[in-house]
Order: C-alpha cells, then structure tokens, then sequence
C-alpha cells in the first residue's frame, strides 16, 4: 500500500510544483523553452490539449534524458551511444563528440539475435543489394512486385503452413491498413484492453463497432459474445455482419501469453473471427520458433488471420498476413498498404528470407535452431534470476518481454540514468504508455546475450534493487534453496 501511495504522491507533487511554474513563466519570472502560439492566434482553438502540454513541459521533461538516446552501431547484444549532455534540464541536448562503447542492449527486440553485421552472413543481402538496389520506388500492384517478394511470400506460409501470406513494408500499416479491409460498418470487434496502438487504430478507421474485453479474461470475452449474438446491432438487433476477436501472441508491455486454446474454443462456439498479432512471438516462442500456435500445439486453420512483423525476431522490418488462399487474394485487391504503400525493399526481403531460411533448417545448419533454445533458455535463467531477487515481474515464464516494475516516477529515471553509468541500456516505460500507478523497466532478452552479459545486469539490478528499494515481492525465493530440499527436519535441545 505504502508503494501505491507514494506513486501517487509523487505525481501529485510534480503537477504542484508544475503550476507554480507554470505560474511563474506566466509572469516572466521563468523562461519557457516551449514553442508558444503567435499574439494574433491567441484567440485561435487550441491545437493541443491543455492538459498533454502541461505534462510534456511538467513531468516528461524533468526526465526526457532517458528516451531518444541514439546509438551508433548494429542493435546486437551491445551497441555505442553517442554522448550527450543537456544545459538547461532536458529542453535541448548536444553531443559532446564522443561515445559510449559496448554498452549491454536490454532493450531492442533483437530476440534472435539477426540483427549483425558479420560478412558471410550477410553476404546474399549484400548481393541483393548489389543486383536490385535499395528501393522499388512503385506499389505492389504497380511496378513494385519483384520475385523477392514472391519468394519471400511462399516461403513464409511454408513456415507458418498456411495455404498463402502476404508481405508489407511496415509492420505497424499491417495491423493499421488492413483491419479496415477486414471488417466495417454493421460488424463487430472485440479487442483486448491491452492490444498494441496499431491494432487500436486499424479497428478505429475501421468503421466497425469495438468493445474492450479484460486482458486475456475469458470470462470477460465470452459475455460480450454472448451479449453480441443475443443483443445484435444496437437499435436495430440484427445480426452482426462479422465478429472479429484481436489479440495479440506476446503483448509488449506486459510480457504474457495469449490464452489461444481457449480463445479459439469460443470462436467457434460463437462463429466469430480470430485476428492473431504475432508480432512479437513468431520466431521467440515455439520449440522451433513458429510462434504461440505452434507453442500451444495447435493448428493453424484455427487462426483465421495470422499477422505477424518482421522487425524484431528476423532483424528486418515489414510485416505479413497469412491464412487461407481466399483471404490472402482479397487482401492484394482491398488492402491499402497493398493499394498505395511502396513495396518492400529488396535487400530487407533477402534479409528476412535469410533469416527464416536459418531458422527452418534450410541453410543446412542448426544454427537457427539453436538460436531458438537460446533466446528460451536466456529468457528463463533471467526472469528466475529476477523473481529470486525480489522483483516484481510480469509476464509468462517462456516470454522475453520482461517488465520490471518500478512504480515511482521519480525511480523511472534514476533507474535508467544509474544502469547506463553501469554501460546498460535499458528502456523504461511510464504514464500514459503504462497505467499511472504502473511505471516499469522493460527488458528484451535475446539469443545473441551471452551468460556474462546476462549475469553482468542482473549483478547490477540486484544492487540497484537494494539503492533504490525496487525489491517490492512479498514471494521472492530463498537465496539458499538447498535448506528447504531436506524432507524431514529435527529441532535441536
């Protein structure tokens, strides 16, 4: 309770403090470093909402230094940063010239660790290159439909033994463009609460109706599908057109696992539609990186619509679709990524068919395989490791999403500012990303994190812990284990 209240507490004292800075820039006794409307827009409509602002220049800004870092090298398991320094309390940063080196990445999704910059792997991405240039400068249903693609497509809905998948360019305009290709006007979606904002916004240019279920509750799904056949269209009750379910695999800021065998077994009971964001589980869970259906031993057909992005397993970016043959040839006529937006580039495409082909055994290796129970055996050794300690963690056991919660938000920043003094980068997340009161560091475990590396943060985290009291578990597990293996015990005189 008493980490609630202090949460609490120190966002209350930050908004008090803000206006009465506020108050004092008002009156000229401070200077704003903010952009400020021209003396005849005054009486003009706010473009922004008064509220984001105060917060951005109040709260944010107090701990702004912790986001936006750049870096300059490969995103692999360490990285340089290029140093910086600020003036004036985070309104504007310079860079001193010099750089931070090798510098532990615990924050990319870098899960398989695809992300490099050896040669000889990279030496078909460089041919590719090389024979087609950086860009195809047309829409797929244009100029811009090139064999890379059509190798990439086939090859991916034989990874996901799907009938037919599709590629696009970005992975959020997946989610985003073709949602509204999927359903409209007169059909019903139902979307989990903590589903990511490009599936949000996807749902909303839709034109279709949303309702909110509770995070992978099942309760909560089945009421509003059971109120949705009974009930209908409001106004007029007729019959929904479609109902579309969106969940995500792995949600990016919890780190938990979608219950698909239950999700999938209310589907069908309901005659309902299963939209599945495999973002971040395709190639990070799975005994052979395939994602959650293959991690819950189901069967593709039970998914209507697999999505899933190339941007963190497979070191790329862009994204697909997959399912049936149907739904795929649909997409290439009504999909507006497929419509308007460029084509993939060639050398991303080879990248990403480098990868997948690693990852399945084709390249007469086991090196993607291994790639595989790596990320999984890091991902477990760490959060145990971490629940050892006394840490809060969310999130399932198999996912190498782990968030660290921190609550505070003055710990936000202390915490990151102190773990990057240690050379560790990290990402921490707060309001309005996370709910207020639930402000955390995120991890990325992946397999190119050697176990020194990992050992390295969490000898690090384990002393942070201890200086900035973050050890809030009630259920932290013994530190000498092997005193509670004996089965029978006897009190001496």
């Amino acid at each position: 309770m008493y980490v609630v209240v202090f949460t609490y507490l120190g966002f209350g004292i930050g908004i008090i403090f803000g206006y009465l800075r506020d108050f004092m820039r008002s009156w000229g006794l401070e200077r704003c470093h903010l952009a400020a409307e021209r003396e005849e827009q005054k009486d003009f409509v706010p473009l922004y909402q008064d509220f984001e602002n105060f917060y951005t220049r109040n709260l944010y800004m107090r701990i702004r230094g912790n986001w936006n870092r750049p870096i300059c090298s490969v995103p692999g398991p360490q990285f340089d940063l290029m140093e910086r320094v600020t003036d004036d309390y985070n309104w504007t940063f310079r860079f001193t010239g010099r750089s931070i080196k090798d510098v532990i990445n615990m924050g990319s999704y870098n899960y398989l660790g695809f992300a490099e910059t050896d040669a000889n792997a990279l030496k078909t991405v460089a041919n590719v290159l090389q024979s087609y240039g950086t860009g195809v400068c047309s829409t797929r249903q244009e100029m811009g439909n090139i064999d890379k693609h059509v190798e990439l497509e086939n090859l991916v809905a034989r990874f996901l033994d799907v009938e037919a998948a599709m590629v696009f360019g970005m992975g959020f305009a997946t989610n985003s463009m073709n949602i509204p290709a999927l359903v409209g006007k007169g059909c019903l979606i139902l979307s989990d609460e903590l589903n990511h904002t490009s599936l949000v916004l996807g749902a909303r240019l839709s034109g279709a109706t949303i309702r909110v279920f509770k995070h992978n509750n099942m309760q909560s799904l089945e009421k509003l599908l059971t109120d949705a056949i009974a009930h209908g269209q409001p106004r007029s009750h007729r019959a929904w057109k479609k109902i579309l379910i969106l969940v995500e695999g792995i949600y990016s800021m919890e780190g938990s696992i979608v219950r698909l065998p239950e999700i999938v077994t209310l589907k069908k009971r309901y005659k309902a539609y299963l939209y599945l964001d495999e973002a971040h589980s395709i190639g990070a869970v799975g005994p052979t990186g395939r994602g959650v259906v293959e991690y819950f031993g189901m069967d593709p057909e039970d998914v209507d619509v697999l999505m899933g992005t190339f941007t963190k397993s497979f070191g790329a970016a862009g994204g697909y679709i997959a399912g049936k043959k149907e739904l795929v040839d649909f997409l290439r006529t009504h999909s507006h990524s497929a419509v308007y937006a460029t084509s993939m580039c060639p050398p991303v495409a080879e990248q990403i068919i480098r990868a997948m082909k690693c990852v399945m055994g084709l390249d007469g290796t086991t090196q993607g395989l291994q790639r595989v129970r790596q990320l999984s055996e890091n991902t477990r050794y760490f959060r145990k490791r971490l629940h050892e300690m006394g840490f809060i963690v969310y999130g399932n056991d198999d996912s190498p999403v782990v968030p660290l919660l921190l609550y505070m938000p003055a710990k936000l920043g202390a915490f990151s500012r102190l773990m990057l003094d240690k050379n560790i980068g990290v990402v921490v997340v707060g309001f309005p990303a996370t709910p207020i009161g639930e402000s955390r560091a995120r991890f990325c475990v992946s397999a190119s994190h050697t176990r020194e590396m990992l050992d390295t943060v969490l000898n690090a985290l384990d002393e942070l812990g201890d200086f900035l009291q973050l050890k809030y578990s009630r259920h932290s597990r013994s530190s000498r284990p092997e005193l509670y293996d004996e089965t029978s015990f006897s009190l001496e005189d």
